[in-house]
């Protein structure tokens, strides 16, 4: 039996806005792409030509090689990676570790403890980074990994994201487990975690993004170019190409890569598991 779905004038007008938002979001990446393969003259033409004369590959050399063509891209890149891919393992581990305490295990202060962890994120960022940088300087270790990297190690965020999912979770097969003999650690590795892929995409995600975006903290604790993140190298980058837009647009896509390639590798897990968790809160 086949179920008629009727066009109506709301589901018209609700198409209509998702494909403007999506045309809106869309256009300047089709235009990065597009101009990152053109010359500044192609670019700067009017009417804008979407589709390049010609491939201007020489651009992604320039963005490579730099201002003083010494390569620190790859450097700077690297920094990146290491330093976002470090802060999105930690943060989904000691997240998960703490969600799954504060949903599942009943002790005195639980709720106490819970609202202190959220009452962190109500302080702005900006508010603690020159005591945050302090400290880093009374450690001396500004200029190096520990200092980009030991302020982000926790996310308040996080822990209210995995103890929201986890309070949905069936305590049942924990209790299972238990019966079986399994310690809780074991319980935490082996059913908890393999039922969190989606909450753990998205905090990953969200996580690695946070740090590959990240300008501020790194413009105070990177003075050397060698310790340099891709977001300070784009900015120096384009202070000093701010006539070569066709160099500047292939630095920003290639910086783009390596977060486009982690959201296409773990969008099935978030984009499969919202229907889920609607399902439980349901």
């Amino acid at each position: 039996m086949q179920i008629e779905r009727k066009i109506t004038l709301p589901k018209i007008g609700m198409s209509l806005v998702l494909l403007a938002m999506l045309f809106f979001t869309l256009m300047p990446i089709v235009f990065m792409i597009s101009a990152s393969f053109m010359t500044s003259r192609q670019i700067l033409r009017m009417p804008f030509s979407w589709i390049p004369e010609g491939f201007a590959w020489e651009n992604f050399t320039k963005a490579i090689q730099g201002n003083d063509q010494t390569y620190i891209f790859v450097r700077n890149i690297s920094n990146s990676l290491i330093v976002s891919t470090t802060v999105a393992v930690t943060t989904v581990l000691i997240a998960s570790l703490t969600g799954y305490g504060l949903a599942k295990f009943r002790f005195r202060g639980r709720t106490t403890i819970f609202m202190m962890i959220m009452a962190t994120m109500m302080i702005p960022f900006e508010a603690i980074m020159i005591p945050l940088y302090m400290v880093i300087m009374m450690l001396r270790i500004q200029n190096s990994y520990v200092g980009l990297i030991l302020p982000f190690l926790v996310s308040a965020f996080g822990v209210f994201q995995m103890k929201q999912y986890l309070t949905t979770f069936p305590t049942e097969f924990i209790d299972a487990a238990r019966v079986d003999g399994m310690g809780e650690f074991g319980i935490y590795l082996r059913i908890v975690l393999p039922n969190c892929k989606p909450v753990i995409a998205t905090l990953a995600i969200l996580s690695f993004r946070s740090q590959w975006d990240n300008l501020l903290w790194p413009l105070l604790v990177s003075q050397s170019d060698k310790m340099k993140t891709i977001p300070q190298y784009i900015s120096n980058f384009a202070l000093e190409r701010s006539t070569d837009e066709g160099a500047m647009m292939a630095a920003a896509l290639l910086a783009s890569i390596p977060m486009f390639l982690l959201f296409m590798s773990l969008t099935k897990y978030f984009i499969g598991g919202s229907a889920v968790y609607e399902s439980r809160k349901g």
